[in-house]
């Protein structure tokens, strides 16, 4: 890619925290689904948990192409890892596109620091794709709202210091209805969580269900004006999306380095595997696959970056929905070329596979990101 001398230096210090921080304990974090505690210093020093705060707020104040970079870096060897830089993007974006004035100086110094962690709690049990079939309520009672409703698969929920919250507020239904109120975890009453899923990949990931009973929210935490949420979620996706999207191909990358690496070292037949043309085919269709994502990745964050909101949500949903596919492939593959030691956990491709799978699933499924593509392209 084409980036420019900052960006590339960007890249270069995330790459050797990588190395430092984060790969001595990819495969530990894995197999005992550990949250890594310890790199929210590491991560916060860096700015990599703030990456989207203002510099006038004391943030870093990064563009999406930076946000990009640092997923696909940390991706390359731990994507539960990589889900922690810019943890915080959909929490800040909201605040940034419509909090107040009061709003965002209470909370963006307050990320600015590197050290607090926050969520957003948009799913539930029986809406996910449906944001408007949300059951949560929102109850006006005075200066404060009360809050009652489960919410699901909520990341980092029960580390969270702060959850933007999504509720419904009125009684036309649909999405417009909805409304995102910022909740202090720590001063609300009401307020616990489910365990943590046990999942397939992702692992080092924490996703809880969160149960809220009347919890009291000041309405001076109700982010924007009443029943227009929903509009603060869209747009928070789109710039979210293309996170993912790099995540993923730093997900393949890192799974194809690992299938070459190997294909150079095993022999069969007394000679190396990659000097058959069946596995030299299969990794050129890998490398191929990849840097195709890796261009419409940094493509869409381009657009983000110079302000084409037009064309944003359509380059966002094919960036995360073609990116996510190609890391599903991509890590499969590179199972195959291990073989049989593909498939054991002494080896990282069969972890990449599982953690792959789920970019398929959240940030809205590659299913709707097709329904989302193909309704741009219509109008």
């Amino acid at each position: 890619m084409n980036f420019t001398e900052e960006q590339i230096a960007f890249r270069d210090s995330v790459r050797r925290m990588v190395e430092r921080h984060v790969a001595p304990i990819a495969a530990e974090i894995d197999e005992n689904d550990r949250f890594p505690e310890e790199l929210i210093p590491v991560y916060g020093d860096m700015g990599l948990l703030q990456l989207w705060v203002p510099e006038a707020y004391g943030g870093p104040g990064a563009n999406l192409t930076m946000v990009c970079i640092a997923r696909e870096e940390i991706s390359r060897v731990s994507e539960s890892c990589a889900l922690m830089a810019g943890m915080n993007t959909m929490f800040a974006l909201p605040i940034m596109h419509f909090g107040t004035d009061d709003q965002k100086q209470r909370f963006l110094p307050l990320l600015a620091e590197g050290r607090t962690v926050t969520a957003i709690a948009l799913s539930e049990p029986d809406c996910g794709s449906d944001v408007g079939g949300m059951r949560t309520r929102a109850v006006r009672d005075g200066d404060s709202y009360l809050l009652s409703g489960q919410k699901q698969w909520c990341t980092f929920g029960s580390r969270a210091d702060y959850i933007l919250v999504f509720a419904k507020t009125g009684e036309r239904g649909g999405a417009d209805d909805i409304s995102p109120f910022i909740v202090d975890v720590k001063a609300s009453s009401g307020l616990t969580f489910g365990r943590n899923e046990r999942k397939m990949g992702m692992k080092g990931t924490i996703n809880v269900p969160i149960y809220l009973d009347n919890v009291r929210v000041p309405a001076e935490n109700r982010l924007g004006e009443e029943g227009k949420g929903f509009r603060s979620a869209m747009r928070a996706l789109d710039l979210n999306r293309p996170a993912i999207a790099a995540a993923s191909v730093g997900l393949a990358q890192g799974a194809l380095d690992a299938a070459l690496a190997y294909a150079k070292q095993r022999r069969q037949f007394k000679r190396a595997i990659i000097e058959f043309q069946g596995i030299q085919f299969m990794l050129a269709d890998m490398a191929m696959q990849i840097e195709a994502a890796r261009c419409l990745v940094y493509e869409t964050a381009r657009l983000a970056d110079t302000g084409d909101w037009h064309q944003l949500p359509r380059f966002a949903s094919m960036a995360k929905c073609f990116a996510s596919d190609v890391a599903m492939k991509v890590t499969t593959d590179a199972v195959q070329v291990f073989g049989g030691y593909g498939y054991v956990r002494d080896y990282p491709v069969e972890k990449m596979m599982r953690d792959a799978k789920l970019n398929q699933i959240f940030e809205g499924t590659n299913q709707i990101q097709r329904v989302v593509i193909a309704r741009e392209l219509m109008r």
